[in-house]
């Protein structure tokens, strides 16, 4: 019997029928950088390419029970938090979370499929603000959202930079905040940390629309740290991956385009087709 090698990860998300967002993006991420996914789901959803038509809240309690019994089994590496459902449910992962303090934890709370992104009041962006993202290594926001949640603590407007040094300000080690800008056809995302700007990050801009293309940046971001990178050398490595996942995107519906978190292996497979033996 051979010993588990592969960085584990434990995931927190809704569960995505479609295979795009939620869990089922976040193990395709994991698997894509040889890790493997240990998974809490948050929420089902009723769901496809093109919209989320209903979601069931899990209860909390077993939100717990199901990563207190992972926790207990096996060794992880790292956590990757996602949608939640409700302010039991934010309350109870920052509780588990909180008992792992040397292990790192991406945050990506918001979920663009879902109504309001996923955080349905103030009273849940507090919370998430308040007790989540000061654990967070890491927090992925778009500029969209951060402002949403930078609506909780000022009342007229802010910059960019105030809004960031407030969550940094907490705890929080690095916020990259995507969307940050666009020109000749290229798309800018920002990494901040306790000092403010710390890079910026030029992509191609893709025709699409897409589905999961943050959820593809915050699960290789997880799988990364998880094996061994900082979030220094993680952020431009996740950016790229998901370029390339999206440039690959597949149309698997009537709805919006996928990434695709394995063009890797298939270009390789593509170059390195498997030989038949002559019999």
């Amino acid at each position: 019997m051979q010993n588990q090698s592969s960085p584990l990860i434990l995931c927190f998300g809704v569960s995505d029928p479609s295979g795009a967002t939620g869990i089922q993006s976040d193990l395709a991420c994991f698997s894509a950088h040889g890790c493997h996914g240990l998974s809490v789901t948050t929420a089902l959803l009723i769901a496809d390419t093109a919209h989320v038509d209903d979601m069931h809240e899990i209860d909390a309690d077993w939100v717990i029970d199901q990563a207190r019994v992972l926790l207990e089994d096996m060794p992880i590496g790292a956590f990757k938090v996602g949608a939640l459902a409700s302010v039991e449910q934010v309350a109870a992962v920052a509780e588990i979370v909180s008992d792992y303090p040397d292990i790192p934890m991406v945050l990506d709370p918001f979920l663009s499929s879902l109504p309001d992104s996923g955080l349905l009041d103030d009273d849940m962006l507090t919370a998430v603000r308040q007790i989540l993202v000061p654990q967070a290594a890491l927090l992925l926001v778009s500029q969209v959202e951060l402002a949403r949640m930078a609506e909780t603590w000022r009342d007229g407007p802010g910059t960019l930079a105030e809004d960031v040094a407030e969550l940094t300000g907490t705890g929080c080690g690095y916020v990259l905040v995507t969307g940050t800008g666009s020109a000749g056809g290229r798309l800018s995302d920002t990494l901040y940390g306790e000092d403010g700007e710390i890079a910026r990050y030029s992509t191609p801009t893709l025709p699409g629309p897409f589905i999961g293309a943050g959820s593809t940046i915050s699960g290789t971001l997880a799988a990364m740290l998880a094996s061994g990178a900082d979030p220094l050398q993680a952020t431009p490595a996740a950016l790229a991956f998901t370029a390339g996942a999206l440039a690959h995107a597949q149309r698997f519906g009537m709805g919006k385009l996928v990434p695709n978190k394995f063009f890797n292996a298939a270009q390789a497979a593509a170059m390195n087709p498997t030989s038949t033996p002559i019999e």
